[in-house]
């Protein structure tokens, strides 16, 4: 006989609070949290194996009762490569410019880094709204950090990206007989990007709480997102005046970067992610800040 899902989650919370009870005091859920970087860093640290705990149950979770279970982390974004290769590649005619002879093979994987970076993004802020209504048994509980929640729906999603990310080596390899060193660097592109997305969990599942509606639009938005950046189309497919707008898409330079290391073998922009990193940090810093301001109203709400 096997547990539900949650009753592991909720025995692993209940321990935890056993361990701690005594030596931290009874948590009023409607008290003013800590907001500072350092009080987040703590937090991380010190409960960083409840969070991989949860993100490895997350994960199994997604899959649990299907016949092939993780082997759908690797067909999904086969199946929707294949999809978007044909209509962007046979359809629209749409191509890269990497040479009169490209194929559709080489089409494809340009368009599959646009995919795993966009991907990351929306899977985590599509799930965000809903974070805190999904758990809302730990609200009022003792010591449980709800806080670790984004990270727990970041880690998923990492763990989904790095799946897509062995995939995308493998084809590229298979196609073209080797691999480019700078592909080791693409953590590096795109840790900012990850830095980014936590911060916007953050707030998007304090919204959630109070604004049931955030939930219902996130998707477009994410959406909308994909389609305004280059992951169908190169940058120069766009006219001059239209850049600026493709350019302030967060995803943009993301895409850019990660197929500069993976696909043409160039080292990244190293200024410019130090920039988007400092951006990305205030953000996540922001994000975090709001959620723990707001989290005192949690209660009340749910």
């Amino acid at each position: 006989m096997f547990l539900p899902p949650m009753l592991g989650v909720i025995h692993e919370a209940r321990r935890f609070d056993s361990r701690h009870v005594n030596h931290r005091p009874v948590m009023n859920p409607h008290a003013q949290q800590p907001t500072s970087p350092s009080a987040l860093f703590r937090s991380v640290w010190r409960h960083r194996q409840l969070i991989y705990q949860m993100t490895q149950r997350e994960v199994m979770g997604r899959y649990k009762g299907s016949v092939m279970g993780l082997l759908w982390s690797f067909l999904n974004p086969i199946f929707m490569l294949t999809v978007y290769t044909f209509v962007f590649s046979v359809v629209f005619k749409a191509r890269w410019g990497v040479g009169q002879d490209e194929t559709k093979t080489q089409f494809a994987v340009v368009l599959f880094v646009g995919m795993i970076v966009h991907g990351l993004l929306a899977e985590v802020l599509n799930r965000a709204p809903g974070l805190v209504l999904a758990n809302a048994n730990y609200v009022k509980k003792v010591v449980f950090p709800l806080e670790i929640l984004p990270l727990i729906s970041t880690g998923a999603a990492l763990f989904h990206s790095l799946i897509s990310l062995a995939v995308l080596l493998t084809a590229f390899l298979i196609f073209n007989g080797y691999l480019h060193w700078t592909a080791v660097l693409t953590p590096l592109v795109l840790f900012p990007l990850v830095i980014l997305t936590l911060g916007l969990a953050w707030l998007l599942a304090s919204l959630g709480v109070y604004l049931r509606d955030i939930g219902q639009t996130i998707g477009i938005f994410t959406t909308m997102l994909m389609f305004a950046s280059p992951v169908f189309f190169p940058i120069t497919a766009i006219p001059e005046e239209y850049r600026p707008i493709i350019m302030a898409n967060p995803l943009t330079f993301i895409i850019e970067q990660s197929r500069e290391v993976l696909i043409w073998g160039h080292l990244p922009d190293c200024a410019g992610l130090s920039i988007y990193s400092l951006g990305a940090l205030a953000v996540a810093w922001a994000g975090y800040a709001w959620f723990q301001k707001t989290r005192k109203g949690f209660a009340d709400v749910l």
